[in-house]
């Protein structure tokens, strides 16, 4: 099975646990960041090898770059929270079986503005096209 979906999607997305998803939301929100910032950024105090360690997972996992300046070292992502979030959508819908029921019950769990901002989406794409 290839990375890539055949709808353009583009590679599937990366399964991330609970600490994987901290560290990222921070990485998003303050970019780019040393260990220590990120230790300083959390809710709870995790030891500086943790951190490391997930950082160095995420980066294997092609999600955080890292960038020697001086002494320290930043972390900043290589995804917008957006591309990951439209990633793990795609992945949904190609394992979700019926992928024409899973779009249809996602819309009717949106507020009309969401689809308001999906119609003109896609009136402004058929008139592109």
């Amino acid at each position: 099975m290839t990375n890539d979906d055949d709808r353009g999607g583009g590679p599937s997305p990366i399964r991330l646990g609970a600490l994987e998803k901290q560290v990222m939301g921070l990485l998003w929100d303050h970019e780019p960041l040393t260990v220590r910032q990120i230790i300083e950024l959390s809710e709870a105090e995790p030891a500086y090898t943790t951190i490391a360690t997930v950082l160095t997972n995420l980066e294997r996992k092609g999600l955080v770059s890292r960038e020697r300046r001086g002494r320290s070292v930043l972390h900043a992502p290589v995804v917008s929270r957006e591309q990951h979030t439209a990633r793990t959508m795609q992945a949904a819908l190609i394992d979700g079986g019926d992928r024409a029921a899973s779009i249809l019950h996602f819309v009717e769990g949106i507020d009309a503005a969401d689809i308001r901002l999906l119609r003109d989406y896609l009136d402004a794409k058929d008139v592109a096209e």
